[in-house]
């Protein structure tokens, strides 16, 4: 009878250890808030397929872990993206927190990914301040004074341009890209001839191109967020007849995002930007990378600069991961961070050790008629840009 309870006994116990469930250490879980609704759902979609992509290329398991994604839509609202941020540390109690399409979403975070030592990286929101507010944060995305420094000296030395109009979105990124384009246009012989900033949120372009055209500049520097806005943008810029007026658009870069593009006529030939990623660039990473998007999503589908971010990011969540053997602390995955390089389908790219911001080509890119379809064609490069605004604030 003893041995029969005693068979009984080890029987039960092991059936209670085949219903634990896996150690934690075994799941690495990724708190990922984006947009899935709002404003900017479109960009939320775009990075979440990207994420998707690279995980299905690469498995949902590294380094002896499985990849969790815990995901929250931030609804297109900061206090709720905050609100989310902090129940994926303390209630979710993830190991990694990603995404971030904007600024301020990203700012509010960072306290709290400091006191939880959690690292943070951010996909997309493009202020270069960002990476200062925690050491716990980087960034696989760009620095808008990145791209624009190099948009203003490229618009002075090679553009052939000497008067520029600016017009930005009236919030930090805006404000971070008229600063930087002003910086590099004016220190290379160019005059900013007057300036206008139009609300975050704003559904009519009319009034504030006026005030350009009556000016007459040469160029119009224009910083607009990703979303519905670029397009508006373009065409009030055309139907007001600011073209026909040699005003030449140079836009930041989500004007020139790949899949919006198509969205315009081909009046949008001519325009130029400077950006860290497009579909056209030629290189057997990028080929690779816009197939596999287009066996994905469709053929008519490009990856852009908001999905080369997000696809970059988990490349580096990966990478963490696997150097840590899915065993997670915060100081020792920030030190696997800090010097990071990977051949991304932009080109070469590099966490900085100091900053932990990334470093990265930038492409001057003319936006041309390629095969029926509007691309953003490369004519000129700036190898490995690190972020000029931490370089001008003693930060390396």
């Amino acid at each position: 009878m003893r041995s029969l309870k005693f068979a009984a006994a080890a029987f039960a116990a092991l059936v209670v250890v085949a219903a634990v469930p896996a150690r934690a250490e075994d799941v690495v879980k990724v708190g990922v808030i984006l947009h899935y609704t709002g404003p900017f759902a479109r960009l939320g979609d775009t990075m979440q397929k990207a994420i998707d992509l690279y995980m299905k290329q690469h498995g949902d398991a590294v380094g002896g872990a499985k990849i969790e994604l815990v995901k929250r839509d931030a609804q297109g609202s900061v206090d709720t993206s905050k609100r989310m941020a902090q129940e994926l540390l303390t209630r979710d109690h993830v190991q990694f927190l990603t995404g971030f399409i904007l600024t301020p979403e990203a700012l509010a975070a960072a306290p709290d990914v400091t006191q939880a030592k959690v690292p943070m990286v951010i996909m997309n929101a493009a202020t270069a301040v960002i990476t200062t507010k925690s050491p716990y944060i980087t960034r696989t995305s760009l620095t808008l004074p990145q791209t624009t420094e190099i948009f203003g000296k490229w618009a002075a030395t090679k553009g052939g341009m000497k008067r520029v109009y600016s017009a930005v979105s009236d919030y930090a990124p805006g404000l971070d890209a008229e600063a930087a384009f002003k910086r590099a246009f004016t220190a290379n012989g160019g005059t900013i001839v007057d300036s206008v900033r139009f609300p975050l949120m704003n559904p009519d372009f009319a009034p504030f191109l006026q005030r350009v055209l009556d000016k007459r500049p040469q160029g119009l520097y224009a910083f607009i967020p990703g979303g519905s806005q670029p397009v508006t943008f373009v065409k009030t810029f055309h139907d007001l007849g600011l073209d026909k007026a040699k005003i030449r658009l140079l836009p930041s870069a989500e004007v020139g995002d790949e899949n919006d593009l198509q969205k315009l006529p081909d009046f949008a030939v001519g325009i130029t930007i400077s950006t860290n990623y497009t579909a056209a660039r030629k290189s057997k990473a990028n080929e690779e990378f816009v197939a596999a998007w287009q066996k994905a999503y469709g053929a008519g589908q490009e990856p852009d600069l908001f999905a080369v971010g997000a696809y970059d990011g988990m490349a580096l969540i990966y990478h963490v991961v696997d150097k840590l053997h899915g065993k997670i602390d915060g100081d020792k995955a920030m030190a696997a961070i800090k010097g990071w390089k990977y051949e991304s389908p932009r080109g070469p790219i590099m966490i900085d050790p100091a900053t932990r911001d990334i470093v990265q080509n930038v492409y001057i890119c003319r936006v041309e008629k390629v095969n029926g379809r509007l691309a953003n064609v490369p004519i000129e490069t700036y190898p490995m840009v690190k972020d000029p605004w931490k370089i001008e604030n003693h930060m390396e």
